[in-house]
């Protein structure tokens, strides 16, 4: 079946659109550049400002829609101009397929939109499932406006999913690349107190829970894209340290990312989510690597 994916060019949508594939799916990715993509997936320019274009025709007859789009979190100091460029960027591009999916006559039979583990807001131990409140921070806020943009789709003839994904691994992208220098120089370790939780998946597991939610009527609404096991930061330090085969002593300290980083190090880095997929394992998904030492093993 034909699945659009609006955002597709990245570090998640190219190898999920690979995958789908090379499962007999034909992916059609929706880009505001179409040079992104080097290979066979046919890519169609869209602006998703809240409108709809002569995009709005791939939506029609789709059997999933896919929404990935949106500024990257933390590519920029978190100034006023770059978390509402966050916040617009998600909420309009959302707003554009619901949109589409409303004049379409015939609407996808799923939706899966993006969201984040951060959600949740800074939650210290406590464990989070996709029951638990949402916090009230900036990454909390963004992710409540994401969600209920998408949900206006829902309905008698489409099906959402809104997955929270957590820290996603893989050697060519998301954040992992950026944690690798100190520990190829022997000055890798935990950050701040270290006792932050950390919600992690490896990308695999990442595609095909996606994969999942497509394919499985059963799963509705928000679902954590994340681990069984997730682990505090400074247990994180040291299984990245044995997978490296490097030291990981050596912290860094929260004040200092708070005067390098600002804000943008409270939310990313010096707190965190024990999310846990509790809804995708009551629904039967199997994950690939459950615990962090599978994942970097298989990484590296």
């Amino acid at each position: 079946m034909k699945i659009v994916i609006a955002g597709g060019t990245g570090f998640l949508g190219q190898p999920l659109a690979a995958a789908l594939a090379q499962h007999g799916h034909t992916p059609v990715l929706l880009s505001r550049r179409r040079d992104r993509i080097s290979n066979d997936i046919r890519v169609v320019s869209w602006a998703p400002d809240g409108a709809t274009g002569p995009w709005a025709s791939e939506i029609d007859g789709a059997g999933a829609v896919i929404n990935l789009a949106g500024e990257s979190i933390a590519g920029h100091r978190w100034t006023a101009a770059h978390k509402r460029r966050v916040l617009d960027s998600r909420v309009l591009a959302t707003g554009s397929l619901v949109a589409a999916m409303a004049h379409a006559v015939s609407p996808p039979p799923v939706f899966v939109s993006g969201s984040g583990s951060g959600y949740y807001g800074p939650l210290d131990d406590r464990i989070a499932t996709e029951e638990t409140a949402p916090g009230d921070d900036f990454l909390a806020s963004v992710c409540v406006r994401w969600e209920a943009e998408a949900m206006r789709a829902a309905g008698v003839r489409t099906r959402v999913v809104c997955v929270r994904t957590g820290l996603v691994l893989e050697r060519d992208g998301g954040a992992l690349p950026r944690m690798l220098p100190p520990f190829w120089f022997g000055l890798g370790g935990p950050v701040g107190s270290g006792r932050q939780y950390w919600p992690w998946i490896h990308r695999q597991d990442w595609i095909d829970l996606v994969r999942f939610a497509i394919d499985t009527p059963g799963v509705s609404g928000p679902l954590n894209a994340t681990a069984p096991h997730p682990v505090p930061n400074k247990a994180f330090a040291q299984a990245l340290g044995r997978a490296m085969h490097r030291p990981s002593f050596m912290p860094a300290p929260g004040f200092a990312l708070k005067l390098l980083l600002g804000e943008m190090a409270e939310a990313l880095l010096l707190s965190g989510q024990r999310a846990v997929p509790a809804k995708a394992e009551r629904l039967g998904y199997k994950f690939t690597y459950s615990h962090l030492d599978e994942a970097l093993a298989a990484i590296f």
